[in-house]
């Protein structure tokens, strides 16, 4: 059983990644970059960009990720900040501590397409 279906698909990860964006939104270093951003349109993309990280039928181009990240100069200490905020709302939203971590694990291997430089 994939992640994905373990934490009940699209309709279950849907609200878990509304709930990551407003803690991202929250935050005083990560909120601005959101600031000219289409919400409804970015949360539906992340979480079928989410849902393909847990394994579901999305699927996850690098090279739409990398376009869409490199004019924002995102960096490394940004992206981590990021990081834990995800893994903060995964673990609030019930996921098992080892799904979590792999959860982390795939986002840490998209670090290199998002932040600038790196």
């Amino acid at each position: 059983m994939t992640l994905y279906d373990k934490y009940g698909g699209f309709a279950r990860i849907h609200p878990v990644v509304m709930d990551f964006y407003d803690r991202l939104l929250d935050s005083d270093e990560l909120g601005p970059y959101f600031d000219e951003i289409d919400m409804k349109r970015l949360i539906d993309h992340q979480t079928k960009f989410i849902s393909g990280l847990l394994g579901g039928p999305m699927e996850i181009d690098d090279t739409r990720l990398y376009t869409a990240h490199q004019h924002l100069s995102v960096t490394a200490a940004h992206f981590t900040e990021l990081q834990h905020i995800l893994h903060d709302t995964l673990v609030d939203a019930g996921f098992e501590p080892q799904d979590v971590e792999a959860v982390a694990q795939a986002v840490e291997a998209k670090r290199g397409l998002v932040v600038a430089g790196a």
